[in-house]
């Protein structure tokens, strides 16, 4: 796979920033979340001035790629601030920074908006320099968009304002963003055209990584031309670059693409292309297996999780390729692994997203609500005023209601709170004030997940996604209620529940696998009602002991703890859709009262090789 274009696209946006990156001297050594983190804590003591506003930037920036979410909400209060400080250039750089979260987030409409009023803020302060680049960047959200032809216009603006000014690095930003729309377009010979420019003017301004990109921009038009002796050539002068400046990411994008090369060299049948006829097909793979390894080393120490799902997948296939199986069966175990926790974390984002959506649509429900009431209580004022006697005499005849209604509100609160907390503990928290963490020695624990979260919620509203989530967690309650199972707390889109405390229960194992076998009927049964409108799901469980709580002192909330909730986790991981995967702890309690498929010693994340068993729903009799 060529250099993904989601990295080509970042060009102009980091052009736009970088400066602002750099100058947190502080950050220098760090990366990632670390630098993030160190920004982070730096704006809890910033005062409110052109200082936050930096710092504000910076980490919403620092957000675009790994969590465009949190870069947004940054990036706004960014915004917030400059427009309060009305600083002018604070305003238009914010503008840019939430475009560009956006834009990764694929939310074209709102990127054109804010990259829009960010080039408008240039244009009026006379920063040529800048309102080109900006016109660069809504130039790359036109291409991401799909309208090439558009993305194409507004460069081609960019190119003739810049030769006002002449400015040789935005000469070179915009012929490299049209180089990769003829790319796309696939016309090669214009694409190599300009990335081969913009190329000739990095080097004159000695703009290493900038050079890098369009090397590694010039390699991928030759490679999908079929060209790959040229691709590898040119891969290689890219790669050379991102080792002298050491840029991890660099290095991995161009190993990992110098290996795919030559896996897909090894692959082609005909072996006759340019530069390969006399070498055996043992060599080529030796080549690609040496590189992709490299690459997914330093995808995986750099938590870089989209190029590690590639390039483990392509390791697999090479050591594939060699007969080496015991290494295929690793890296493609890897390449499972690393696909799951990203499309985990994207679910958790998504969930995350539709969440906040959710409970900001309620607080301006609730504001509209208590305005109004406001208003109520201005207008009948007057009123009570005048009828104050009547008012006191209603009062002490209406005294008896109002104890009633205070023993009434007292009732609604401790239920509230027996929604929160099992009863033995909330009887504890409401005799002392706080509450003890306890071992339970004897406890099963239910984990499940659903399976096609992603691909269902892109079929459904936010509104009716809500609806179905809060419909099968209801069910799940009810179910876990009939079998004395408490539940813990819902994460996302998966469940966690315990039987067997605060109170033991013997028949915890039991109780849970029953729950689980009448959670996945009900699954079952909404699948064949509503198809891709709900979801499928899997279960885990695991039996052990477990340290019970609660945590926090606001919004606090009754949790587990122990390897015992991580080894459930791992079942649940471990099962497949509409199967419920116990360990044998589990199996060793419930094997004389239910049937179970042994599968075998399955590698479990962080824990190892583990014994695992399906439940099916036949039920032997106690």
């Amino acid at each position: 796979m060529k250099q993904p274009l989601r990295y080509i696209g970042l060009t102009a946006f980091v052009t736009v920033i970088s400066f602002f990156v750099a100058s947190y001297c502080c950050c220098a050594q760090k990366s990632g979340q670390a630098r993030i983190d160190s920004l982070v804590k730096q704006l809890d003591n910033a005062k409110e001035d052109s200082n936050k506003a930096n710092l504000l930037d910076a980490v919403s920036y620092g957000y675009w790629y790994i969590n465009p979410d949190m870069g947004l909400a940054y990036g706004l209060q960014e915004l917030e601030l400059a427009r309060k400080l009305n600083l002018e250039n604070d305003i238009a750089r914010a503008c840019s920074s939430v475009s560009g979260n956006y834009e990764n987030k694929a939310d074209y409409a709102n990127a054109l908006k804010y990259a829009y009023d960010a080039l408008n803020y240039y244009e009026k302060s006379g920063n040529r320099k800048k309102e080109i680049i900006q016109l660069c960047n809504i130039g790359v959200i036109f291409r991401n968009k799909g309208d090439r032809a558009e993305a194409l216009k507004i460069d081609s603006v960019a190119l003739k304002k810049n030769e006002v000014i002449n400015d040789t690095n935005s000469k070179a930003m915009i012929l490299g963003n049209i180089g990769n729309i003829y790319n796309k377009e696939k016309d090669y010979t214009k694409a190599l055209q300009y990335f081969s420019g913009a190329l000739a003017l990095n080097e004159l301004i000695h703009n290493e990584n900038q050079a890098a990109v369009n090397l590694g921009n010039i390699a991928n038009v030759y490679a999908d031309q079929g060209n790959r002796s040229k691709a590898l050539e040119y891969y290689a002068k890219a790669l050379k670059i991102y080792e002298s400046t050491g840029n991890k990411t660099g290095i991995a994008l161009n190993l990992g693409n110098m290996g795919e090369t030559y896996l897909d060299e090894a692959g082609d049948t005909a072996m006759h292309r340019e530069g390969y006829g006399t070498v055996s097909k043992g060599t080529i793979l030796k080549l690609a297996v040496d590189d992709l390894t490299r690459a997914v080393a330093i995808c995986a120490a750099t938590d870089r999780l989209d190029y590690l799902v590639e390039y483990s997948n392509a390791l697999s296939e090479a050591y594939a390729m060699q007969g080496d199986y015991k290494n295929a069966f690793a890296s493609y175990r890897q390449y499972i692994t690393t696909r799951d926790s990203v499309d985990n974390l994207e679910k958790h984002k998504e969930f995350t997203r539709l969440q906040m959506n959710y409970e900001y649509g309620r607080r301006e429900d609730e504001m509209k609500f208590q305005k109004k009431r406001s208003d109520e209580r201005y207008i009948f004022g007057i009123a009570a005023l005048l009828l104050f006697s009547a008012v006191i005499y209603r009062n002490l005849r209406s005294q008896k209601k109002l104890n009633g209604l205070i023993i009434k509100e007292k009732k609604l609160s401790e239920d509230l709170l027996l929604n929160i907390l099992p009863a033995e503990v909330a009887d504890e928290l409401k005799a002392k004030g706080t509450t003890d963490a306890k071992l339970f020695d004897n406890v099963t624990v239910l984990f499940t997940d659903f399976v096609n979260f992603t691909r269902a919620s892109e079929s459904m509203s936010p509104q009716e996604l809500i609806h179905e989530l809060h419909t099968c967690f209801k069910a799940f309650d009810e179910i876990t209620e009939k079998y004395n199972i408490e539940k813990i707390k819902t994460i996302g889109d998966a469940y966690l529940a315990v039987c067997g405390l605060p109170v033991p229960d013997p028949d915890n194992a039991y109780n849970v696998v029953m729950a689980a076998i009448e959670i996945t009927e009900f699954m079952k049964e909404r699948q064949s009602l509503y198809e891709d409108k709900t979801f499928t799901i899997r279960i885990g469980i695991h039996s052990g002991n477990v340290v019970a709580g609660i945590v926090g002192v606001k919004k606090f909330a009754y949790d587990i703890w122990g390897d015992t909730v991580n080894t459930a986790a791992r079942m649940e991981q471990s099962s497949e859709s509409g199967k419920i995967n116990i360990s044998e702890t589990t199996y060793e309690l419930v094997k004389a009262r239910f049937a179970c498929e042994y599968r075998g010693e399955i590698d479990a994340k962080n824990k190892g090789m583990m014994k695992m068993y399906y439940v099916s729903p036949t039920i032997t009799p106690a």
